[in-house]
């Protein structure tokens, strides 16, 4: 198919960096051979921060920096909208908070031009907005006659106030299979590694985990767990460590920064299973759960967002109740003491995976749901 052949698409996202879920996948559409193939694609970068650590962070400096990066993307945006008849705008927004207000009137700018718009929805919060002032009145215009794109069922309470069912098509994330063994392989460590791989927020679970950590030491278990992730504002990795001294986890837990790559591979290939005790608000489909998937890991997780479509109660793993260090613990003990279970989930969590959460799973998912925008009329 010649680029004239093709229907062409603005992408409005954030794009890397930083590192984050909806940061990602978006690289992961810009750099896709199938949906290169199938569309004519544009992008701009939403995003107004460069590190995680300006995310949360207040200064006079950074808000300067962020608003030539707001005003540069919507120039950008402006002027491909005026010079390009796109066939589809899709955007991937913040649903909620200031984000929602920075992010709007990209939107707006899309339907001024007479666009069809799709939203790619990789975050929640909209119920605690939508009847404020300002939103209650913004988020209907914002998605009125627009497809919105969610990771799971389970996200649609928080939408549903605003969004009509049959506005929504569903695409769970999807990853590379990086897996170089390309099986589930069993483990045979002399002591079990837990991995914690997630960037240090507290609402991740991260201190949760050490409680349960400091019980499982106190009733004799023996275990390392590896914490893999970037240092945040509220959480530095010097902060960390005292929180693991404190709970006398010295030589148990273990802080070894942010790892890419093969680096974080090597992490992945050593675990006999991932803890992700998130309670972080915003939590809708974790990649970080689909990387332990690929790598035959069983996963102790939380009943947030959509994590349940990841993760089966007894199945691939645990899901347990937020913010409960009991019953982490728990669930970790029945893991550390049977290793064929462990193995048993890991092997299907490694079929779950190749069956509906490759990227080509992904990749087919989100060029039909493109074309279908494309072809329908939005309502």
């Amino acid at each position: 198919m010649t680029n004239t052949d093709k229907r062409k698409i603005l992408f409005i996202t954030p794009l890397p960096p930083p590192v984050h879920g909806s940061s990602m996948v978006s690289q992961s559409i810009k750099e896709s051979s199938v949906l290169n193939n199938a569309f004519e694609m544009d992008f701009v970068n939403l995003s107004t921060s460069r590190k995680m650590e300006e995310i949360d962070k207040r200064s006079w400096a950074l808000y300067a920096r962020k608003a030539v990066r707001f005003i540069g993307a919507y120039a950008k945006t402006c002027w491909l909208l005026a010079s390009h008849r796109y066939d589809l705008c899709y955007l991937a927004i913040t649903c909620h908070g200031v984000g929602f207000l920075k992010d709007a009137p990209f939107v707006l700018l899309c339907k001024l031009f007479g666009r069809k718009v799709v939203i790619h929805q990789h975050n929640k919060g909209m119920v605690k907005d939508v009847d404020r002032p300002i939103y209650r009145w913004l988020l209907p215009m914002v998605y009125r006659n627009t497809k919105v794109i969610l990771l799971s069922w389970r996200l649609y309470a928080d939408i549903e106030k605003v969004v009509r069912r049959e506005q929504v098509m569903i695409c769970p994330n999807g990853i590379p299979d990086t897996n170089r063994s390309k099986t589930s392989v069993e483990r045979h460590n002399d002591v079990p590694h837990i991995l914690f791989l997630s960037n240090l927020i507290v609402s991740k679970g991260v201190l949760v985990l050490l409680d349960a950590l400091k019980i499982l030491k106190e009733k004799g278990y023996r275990f390392v767990c590896d914490f893999v992730g970037g240092e945040t504002k509220e959480l530095n990795g010097r902060r960390f460590i005292q929180e693991i001294e404190t709970r006398r986890l010295e030589g148990i837990a273990v802080y070894h920064g942010r790892k890419y790559g093969k680096d974080k591979e090597d992490f992945l290939q050593m675990a006999d299973m991932l803890v992700f005790p998130t309670y972080y608000f915003n939590e809708c489909f974790p990649l970080v759960i689909l990387e332990a998937m690929m790598y035959g890991l069983p996963v102790i997780s939380t009943d947030e967002g959509g994590i349940k479509d990841e993760v089966k109660d007894g199945q691939n793993g645990f899901v347990v109740k937020p913010q409960d260090a009991v019953a982490l613990a728990d669930a970790i003990q029945r893991l550390l003491d049977d290793k064929d279970a462990r193995h048993t989930m890991g092997v299907e969590g490694r079929r779950m995976f190749k069956e509906r959460f490759t990227m080509e799973c992904f990749e087919n998912n989100i060029k039909g749901i493109l074309n279908d925008s494309i072809a329908g009329n939005n309502k």
